[in-house]
């Protein structure tokens, strides 16, 4: 049985202690969130943590992963560079989880986009929607992030983040355009615009259930990791 610390005590950490109960591999050891633990050491003996809080908690979830080599599975968005930089560095010492979604869908997603922006190349036109309910802090979202990674991973193409005005005729760019509302759990698309064709790739979320167990998959892939730094591609088809 693997014992779990659950950084972050709202929706997404009541939701994945709630699959721990009905699964037998799995343990809730504590909770790191108001009302709780302040911090992971608090909790006590753990076999793996998994943080979806805020990009506050970070450094103190990679002190005491690090002191006492602890893998982690991360699913914070909203993260600054040298925050990514930080778990790059700490992946060298410990296996780290990292993903924008840990959805078993939207990881096939973004490896059919990344092989269709390969086949068809620069004769489509790209566009990434992302849709989310209305409490939502970021956009676009980390997984319309991670889709625009995957079909330009050399970063070739400028980025417009929605347009206004008159733009004009387009140029060598993909358009990343965020929609919120209501209670959407969350729905991605990739758009291929050819000459007189389009290719639409699409995931919908009916539930945040899918992350959570997703990220349970990621903790026990993690434990039996060695050190290093992977995603959910990696959990799902081998690192």
């Amino acid at each position: 049985m693997i014992r779990l610390g659950l950084v972050g005590n709202g929706k997404m950490g009541r939701m994945i202690d709630s699959l721990c109960e009905r699964d037998d591999r799995f343990v809730t050891a504590g909770f790191v969130g108001p009302g709780d633990c302040n911090t992971l050491a608090q909790i006590g003996e753990i076999d793996a943590a998994i943080d979806f809080s805020y990009p506050g908690n970070l450094q103190m979830v990679l002190d005491t992963a690090l002191e006492s080599r602890l893998p982690l599975v991360i699913g914070t968005t909203g993260l600054t560079d040298a925050q990514g930089e930080a778990i790059r560095a700490a992946a060298k010492e410990i296996p780290i989880v990292w993903a924008n979604n840990f959805s078993t869908g939207v990881t096939v997603l973004c490896r059919l986009a990344r092989m269709a922006s390969q086949v068809l190349g620069e004769d489509f036109d790209i566009e990434i929607v992302e849709t989310h309910h209305n409490q939502k802090a970021d956009a676009p979202s980390g997984t319309a992030k991670a889709l625009l990674a995957s079909v330009d991973p050399e970063g070739g193409y400028a980025v417009v983040n929605g347009r206004e005005g008159r733009p004009g005729a387009r140029g060598r760019e993909i358009g990343m355009h965020a929609v919120r509302g209501g209670t959407v759990a969350g729905e991605h698309s990739v758009h291929f615009f050819g000459q007189m064709e389009e290719i639409e790739l699409r995931h919908r979320a009916d539930s945040r259930e899918i992350f959570a167990r997703g990220a349970l998959r990621a903790a026990e892939f993690a434990v039996h990791a060695q050190p290093g730094l992977y995603n959910m591609e990696d959990v799902l088809f081998g690192a």
